[in-house]
């Protein structure tokens, strides 16, 4: 995915009220960017990080920029969630997800479940794969990321509805698409949400497979880029 629009370096002053960040410009001018990410971003919001921010292309939006990428000692790390979806589904179509390969259909926000919405739905000779993206930018560890960030009664409503897909006979694919260049391997971050690594627990034992690719980042282009194993 290339960013239509040369983005726009800044510093990070403040991310507040969740999806909101202060961010002052290389000409000095401070602007408030919208933050499209409903997570902690407990390692990725430090003050004074250098950040780069994407123009609104609609003049008559509130706020004229959106955060899209922060840096994060060696590495970039891509804020935006409104990406990983797009990001997966043109990997998949361009055979670079080894696992979801042969696919005669893609379709993406598919109603299914209860009252949900599952984020790629694959068909091959009749036979349908549910596939679930989650966005991970947390990394405590040198090399280590995490998943999640943050309590999410979503993220675990999600894993039960894959599982329920299973039961009907069908595939289901929990992915987590690592938007950071540093980690080697990807963990549940059980002390933060218990409740979410049980309910992954639960999943994996009636039959969800888990997915982990990193992507390769750049202020101008973000893609797919390798495979990474999952330690649970």
């Amino acid at each position: 995915m290339k960013f239509p629009d040369p983005l726009i370096r800044g510093t990070l002053e403040r991310r507040y009220k969740r999806f909101m960040a202060d961010v002052t410009l290389e000409n000095g001018d401070t602007v408030v960017a919208h933050c499209a990410n409903p997570g902690s971003l407990l390692t990725s919001k430090e003050s004074g990080s250098e950040v780069w921010l994407s123009p609104a292309r609609n003049p008559d939006r509130k706020l004229k920029f959106t955060w899209e990428l922060i840096r994060v000692g060696r590495s970039l790390v891509g804020i935006n969630t409104a990406h990983p979806n797009a990001l997966v589904a043109d990997a998949i179509t361009k055979g670079k997800i080894t696992e979801l390969t042969g696919a005669d259909s893609l379709r993406r926000e598919v109603k299914y479940g209860k009252n949900s919405r599952i984020d790629i739905l694959l068909e091959t000779d009749g036979k349908l794969t549910y596939v679930e993206v989650k966005n991970v930018t947390f990394s405590r560890e040198k090399g280590l990321a995490e998943f999640p960030d943050s309590v999410t009664a979503r993220g675990a409503k999600h894993l039960v509805e894959l599982a329920d897909m299973v039961a009907l006979g069908h595939r289901a694919v929990m992915l987590y698409l690592v938007q950071r260049q540093d980690c080697k391997s990807l963990s549940v971050a059980a002390d933060i949400d218990p409740v979410y690594a049980e309910a992954l627990a639960t999943a994996k034992a009636a039959g969800v497979e888990t997915l982990c690719y990193c992507c390769k980042m750049s202020a101008k282009e973000i893609r797919v880029d390798r495979a990474l194993p999952v330690n649970f």
